[in-house]
């Protein structure tokens, strides 16, 4: 996996999946592209329109609690996001995303500002905040998880390597 580069968009804890992909606009599920045009807007209504391919959003504890939306993950995705850096996420949420191919890394987010330049490496295990020269150590995933992302999600893998191929 190569060293990713994007601006930081801060979130606090408990970002929820009506945070995410907003329950009224779930007429949408059917077009995903056009539901990303919406992500993360009931936590901040400017973000779908501020961020730019390959930025982060960085949170606190409990990321994408609530519903088992799987919309949530796929239109966080859709929308260009490098990766989800948080302290912690919600199972059902974590498990989505990793299945979909979203990135999903935990470390202690509490001096990352919104703004902030970051360089992620999950090879080194190294979240790096350029603005503050700060470098913080992120939660390695294990092998399977990176096969899984590289590949596109569960399915893709799946698709690439046949049912057993995981290990």
């Amino acid at each position: 996996m190569e060293i990713k580069k994007g601006t930081a968009f801060k979130f606090g804890d408990d970002i929820s999946t009506d945070h995410i992909a907003p329950g009224r606009l779930f007429h949408l599920r059917s077009d995903l592209n056009e539901f990303a045009k919406h992500v993360l807007e009931d936590a901040d209504p400017t973000f779908a329109s501020r961020h730019k391919e390959g930025d982060f959003v960085v949170a606190g504890n409990n990321f994408g609690l609530g519903s088992s939306r799987e919309h949530a993950p796929q239109i966080i995705k859709i929308s260009g996001v490098g990766a989800v850096i948080a302290k912690s996420f919600a199972r059902i949420f974590y498990r989505n995303a990793i299945n979909i191919g979203l990135l999903l890394i935990e470390c202690d987010t509490d001096n990352i500002d919104d703004g902030d330049t970051l360089e992620l490496d999950v090879k080194n295990g190294i979240l790096k905040d350029v603005t503050k020269n700060l470098e913080i150590k992120i939660t390695p995933l294990p092998d399977v998880m990176i096969k899984l992302l590289n590949d596109g999600g569960l399915i893709e893998h799946l698709k690439k390597n046949g049912d057993f191929a995981i290990v």
